[in-house]
């Protein structure tokens, strides 16, 4: 499959990229508002791959290019650009029969920490879902997932994360796309309803990783 990270240069997206060009062999390809900056991190990314013995080519392309030839696209851009871009990949008719997946979490920091800060529809997996073509299919996943630790090629993973989607099927393709990621174990959260007590988990890990010494990149297991 090809799968398109729009967002593909920042946290959440390099280590995504990394992960699914390590260990699976789907076509990915960064995605970008500035073509020049997606092409930049895809070259970079191919050089830590060799590092670590993976040659790999990861293709680039701006946000509409790389969503038009797509099967998968995961929106990993933060939560306030979210629905005004699908509004503009729907109205350049990129958008058809794409499986949309949405990491984004909405939050707020103060001095205490960070703090849950949905949109109005309750989650920025819905509010995905509220702004894309009544045809699309729509996934949350990779909520809880600390960005540096999945973008560490050297460090070994051992966490899960939650899906959720209104379709059953989507659900499981969804899940078995994950599990081919070496340490991570998806898991049913199910329908979009339930999205917003999975992404309200992220400030939550977050938090703990900044209150104790010896936790860094905190993660989730289910048991």
């Amino acid at each position: 499959m090809r799968i398109a990270i729009l967002g593909g240069t920042g946290d959440i997206g390099e280590g995504l990229a990394v992960r699914f060009a390590a260990d699976t062999s789907h076509t990915i390809v960064v995605g970008s508002r500035d073509a020049s900056k997606a092409a930049d991190r895809a070259g970079t990314y191919e050089s830590r791959l060799a590092n670590h013995g993976i040659e790999r080519t990861i293709e680039h392309a701006d946000n509409t290019a790389a969503t038009s030839n797509a099967d998968i696209v995961v929106l990993a851009i933060p939560p306030r650009y979210i629905g005004d871009t699908i509004e503009a990949l729907a109205e350049r008719d990129v958008l058809t029969d794409q499986l949309l997946i949405s990491p984004a979490v909405g939050m707020r920091g103060n001095e205490s920490g960070l703090h849950f800060n949905p949109p109005s529809l309750g989650s920025v997996t819905e509010l995905v879902a509220e702004r894309a073509p009544t045809s699309t299919a729509i996934a949350g996943a990779f909520h809880n997932l600390a960005a540096d630790r999945l973008a560490d090629l050297d460090a070994d993973l051992d966490v899960d994360t939650l899906v959720v989607a209104n379709d059953e099927e989507v659900r499981k393709q969804v899940i078995d796309l994950i599990n081919e990621l070496a340490g991570i174990r998806a898991l049913s959260a199910g329908p979009l309803e339930n999205a917003a007590e999975v992404e309200s988990v992220t400030p939550l890990v977050i938090n703990i990783a900044r209150y104790n010494d010896d936790m860094y990149d905190v993660g989730v297991r289910f048991t």
